[in-house]
């Protein structure tokens, strides 16, 4: 059983912050056929219904590599890919596969088997072909690169071989190195995009002209605002790659003396799509307490509603969830006369799917319907699915925490590392879907780059919209005044 720890709803977005129960793990993992050729290290693995549940590193490193009659399964190769740079960098790895492969090429030649070592080749390929496409960025490690080009050229020395192996290899190491180059602009791209600006906000009885173009200038249509959230959510997150994700649960383990890969270009991409969460709702609440007449803040904050509504319907859960921890945010949620105003009918139901007891049950079950439209689907529409990733992050890290790399006997815990590398996969596989609206270039400018107010900003401008109610309040504006004369 996991625990279920209570939380409440998150006004802001913030990364490791804390741990949610992910689903129940152990249920439809592929079964795993045993390794041939009978691997010293084949008595070091332990399978369970079918299941490989646990091995010493160095016996999972072997049921990685392919004999004469024998390839892994898929699943395995990228759950093993996953989660071993927890435990050894891939570079490391590599070596480890090279030498294997070299001891078993060097068998095959001295029994003269021609036949074998042609299939042993091509598998090996094979095997290499499904690291490079799963996990390209790997190779952009000097060493791991050097590995691999060890390893080909390797395969390409025996006179025996036709041209069928060499082909194969070049094929790959183009397809290898067009992914390594699209990584690199990307990340050119990046350096060259300026975050939102940060508003000081208004100076004091001083607040913007009610021409001022705001959203509902920009936007008037729910739905149209909310399939443009979506296509920069799925821009965003496609970004976001299974090497990253391995980063949440990145950490010097006791009994292993190797980091799991934690620079910063590693985290950047996880960090970029949480900062965004954090943008969207600073720029609801910008929007709604920047608004002069209380008429128009009504009118705003029934449009936010009806927005994340849209959101919801598509399966954009995320901006859905940051609309509405903008509206919660104290500078807008004290606004009680303009709330007072607004039918909270559509609201209620919103917050209702992301009630955060029962560890957001509402939310989950929502998710999963969401998730069997996607399997389901004949068109783009329906396959979307952007889950809260806040609490998809603590998911996983949470999974990390209750359940140790290692058993007490040193083998590494595989089921752990089966139910991350399920979460995972089901993640990127949301990440790749194409998004079918139409984009609207002036509107995703505005979202993207539209000033922000501060946090100290938000609350002068709601102060003078709806004057303090409480000694707590009060104290608080008087010193936001102070603040504001002093640097005048």
């Amino acid at each position: 059983m996991f625990l279920e720890p209570q939380e409440t709803m998150p006004r802001k977005s913030v990364l490791f912050s804390s741990i949610l129960r992910p689903s129940c793990s152990g249920q439809g993992q592929p079964s795993m056929g045993e390794r041939g050729g009978g691997a010293s290290g084949s008595r070091d693995l332990i399978f369970q219904d079918g299941c490989l549940i646990s091995g010493s590193l160095e016996a999972l490193i072997e049921h990685l590599v392919p004999t004469v009659d024998y390839y892994p399964d898929k699943t395995y190769i990228f759950t093993f890919l996953l989660s071993s740079r927890v435990f050894t960098p891939p570079h490391d790895l590599l070596a480890r596969v090279g030498q294997i492969c070299l001891e078993q090429r060097q068998q095959l030649e001295a029994r003269s088997e021609k036949a074998e070592l042609k299939s042993f080749s091509a598998k090996i390929v094979q095997l290499l072909k499904q690291w490079t496409e799963a996990f390209p960025y790997d190779f952009q490690d000097e060493k791991a690169m050097a590995e691999l080009k060890a390893i080909t050229y390797r395969l390409t020395q025996c006179e025996e071989e036709n041209g069928t192996v060499k082909k194969a290899i070049t094929q790959m190491m183009q397809s290898l190195l067009l992914s390594l180059a699209a990584r690199s602009q990307l990340q050119e791209l990046r350096e060259k995009l300026r975050s939102p600006a940060v508003d000081k906000g208004p100076v004091l009885k001083a607040k913007p002209p009610a021409t001022q173009k705001d959203i509902l200038g920009m936007c008037c249509d729910p739905l149209v605002l909310a399939q443009q959230l979506t296509h920069i959510e799925l821009e965003r997150v496609s970004s976001i790659h299974p090497e990253d994700l391995m980063q949440i649960i990145s950490h010097v383990d006791s009994r292993d003396n190797h980091r799991c890969r934690g620079d910063l270009t590693k985290t950047y991409s996880l960090e970029a799509y949480d900062n965004w969460f954090n943008c969207l709702s600073m720029l609801v609440a910008t929007e709604v307490c920047r608004v002069v007449k209380k008429k128009h803040r009504t009118r705003m904050l029934e449009f936010f509603i009806d927005v994340a509504r849209e959101c919801f319907n598509i399966g954009n859960f995320n901006s859905m969830m940051a609309i509405i921890s903008g509206m919660n945010l104290s500078p807008v949620a004290r606004l009680k006369k303009t709330w007072s105003k607004v039918k909270t009918a559509k609201f209620d139901v919103l917050e209702h799917h992301m009630d955060p007891s029962s560890n957001f049950c509402n939310y989950r079950t929502a998710l999963q319907g969401a998730t069997q439209r996607s399997q389901m689907a004949n068109s783009n529409r329906e396959k979307i699915v952007i889950p809260v990733f806040n609490l998809f992050v603590k998911d996983i890290y949470f999974l990390h925490k209750i359940h140790t790399n290692h058993l007490p006997n040193g083998h590494i815990n595989f089921k752990k590392f089966w139910e991350i590398s399920r979460l995972i996969h089901e993640f990127m596989t949301w990440t790749q879907v194409e998004c079918p609206f139409e984009k609207d270039k002036k509107i995703q400018s505005y979202l993207l780059t539209a000033p922000i107010y501060s946090e100290e900003a938000l609350f002068i401008a709601s102060f003078e919209s709806e004057g303090p109610e409480n000694h707590m309040e009060k104290d608080s504006w008087k010193t936001l005044r102070t603040t504001l004369l002093n640097r005048a």
